[in-house]
């Protein structure tokens, strides 16, 4: 995601229930059935900022979601089969699922009930699910999507547009248009089936496996093979110009809205030369695929690194596309494990865009970083000040997690950081992290004891107690 003067990042907001509500609920499903020798799984996995996100007591591996959307009535129909595997004996689970009506809910091959709380939509299957064993949950529903509004004000899940819909979900907002496990620290593949109006396009992450026209509908079938988080995927559909190419060996896809194709002809054409030089600072690009949809949607004022095909709101700008392209390494590759971890994500990101100037002829990344101490990067003494709110590790609401010091202090530390050890060793540092946690996740804990690995006999204390948790701003050293 990409927060600066030219757009406003989303927060978001999570439906919380009474947990009386919810465990009353599951105590009475558990009794509908003899033999229990399982527990309910729960119904959120604590994170520290939105505590009802995901679910406890299973892991998904792949989402196979079919859907149906007819703008005009404004109606998506969809059936999702999540396989998954049990962490524990479970006699029931949850999903998310944010508003929708659910028709029918099977786990394997019979029917399970099912009850809905708020975004839980608890399920009891026919059978208990003993710990490791691999089960398929089918859900189908059908209703008006909903758009999240987010405490600042900005808005994600199921976004409409002029000519369709535009469906986005940093941080919870992809339980709006399907049901799942709904946290970054669960990642699974997806195939994704969609049938839209013939005249519309449905474009979505990873590879386009077939787009065929029958009896005035469109189906469009998409495959992620990578592990992904909810949150990283996305569906835009409307009226678009389609471009292939390749970067190399590198399939890219585009997909542009008629009204900004001239404004982002310039910039999108420069997105091979922007992953060959990621390439060279972080380490091999790390999907099947890459890409960019650009909407015409200002109302949303941000973009969004959505796994493969980053999404925007409107034509780029080059510090922007770099700004996303290095997401694919740094948040959508490597994950982070909770969202406090959002400046493993931002930080890294916005420090991209510092290299790419400072590899492209204008400031050094010192150069950046002192701007931005001294205040004189930005436009007001107010902003200047904001960045030194609170620590970049340590946000203190969920409300906050993509404010400005997560990202511009999030690259400070990485810059303070590259002093302490050197250039020889903070490159690599850079490419082996990403590395070492590819397709996973990680959270802060992870990310400073592997530097310190990697840099023995560096004391590297200054710039986590200092930069990183510290509180106000630092002395410059």
């Amino acid at each position: 995601m990409a927060r600066s003067a030219r757009l406003v990042p989303p927060l978001a907001v999570t439906t919380r229930l009474p947990a009386a509500t919810l465990v009353v609920s599951a105590l009475v499903l558990t009794a509908c059935g003899g033999g229990v020798h399982g527990a309910p799984g729960g119904s959120g996995v604590r994170d520290p900022y939105f505590p009802k996100a995901g679910n406890g007591g299973y892991d998904v591996s792949h989402y196979g979601l079919r859907l149906g959307y007819d703008p005009g009535a404004h109606r998506l129909t969809g059936t999702a089969v999540l396989t998954a595997r049990a962490t524990e004996d479970l006699s029931a689970f949850n999903l998310d699922l944010l508003g929708m009506e659910v028709e029918k809910v099977t786990v394997g091959s019979r029917i399970a009930r099912w009850n809905r709380a708020g975004q839980e939509l608890t399920v009891r299957p026919h059978d208990d699910i003993e710990r490791d064993e691999t089960f398929r949950v089918t859900v189908r529903y059908s209703g008006t999507p909903e758009t999240v509004t987010d405490p600042d004000g900005s808005e994600e899940g199921w976004l409409r547009t002029a000519d369709g819909t535009l469906a986005l979900g940093e941080p919870t907002g992809s339980m709006a248009w399907f049901p799942g496990n709904h946290h970054p620290s669960d990642k699974a593949a997806y195939d994704l089936t969609v049938t839209v109006p013939k005249g519309l396009r449905a474009v979505s992450n990873g590879e386009l496996r077939s787009e065929t026209t029958a009896r005035g509908r469109t189906t469009s079938v998409w495959h992620t093979g990578e592990p992904m988080a909810s949150y990283l995927a996305t569906l835009a559909i409307g009226r678009f110009d389609i471009s292939r190419s390749r970067a190399g060996d590198l399939p890219v896809y585009t997909a542009v809205d008629p009204a900004e194709a001239a404004a982002s002809r310039p910039v999108l054409g420069r997105l091979p030369e922007v992953l060959r030089w990621a390439e060279r600072r972080f380490g091999p690009y790390p999907f099947a695929t890459t890409g960019a949809i650009v909407d015409s949607a200002p109302s949303v004022g941000y973009a969004l690194e959505t796994q493969s095909r980053p999404v925007f709101p409107g034509a780029p700008d080059l510090p922007l596309l770099v700004h996303e392209l290095a997401h694919q390494w740094y948040g959508d590759s490597v994950t982070p494990e909770s969202w406090r971890d959002m400046w493993l994500n931002e930080g890294f990101a916005t420090y991209a865009e510092w290299l790419w100037e400072e590899d492209h002829g204008g400031r050094t990344a010192q150069e950046m970083f002192d701007a931005v101490y001294s205040g004189e990067h930005f436009d007001t003494e107010e902003a200047a000040e904001e960045i030194w709110e609170f620590p970049p590790a340590d946000p203190p609401s969920a409300a906050r997690i993509t404010d400005p010091p997560v990202y511009w202090r999030g690259a400070m530390v990485l810059q303070k950081l590259r002093q302490a050890v050197g250039d020889e060793r903070f490159f690599p540092i850079l490419r082996e992290w990403a590395a070492r946690y590819r397709y996973g996740n990680a959270d802060t804990a992870d990310f400073t004891g592997f530097v310190e690995k990697q840099a023995p006999g560096d004391d590297l204390r200054p710039v986590w107690d200092e930069w990183l948790y510290g509180d106000g701003k630092p002395e410059r050293a």
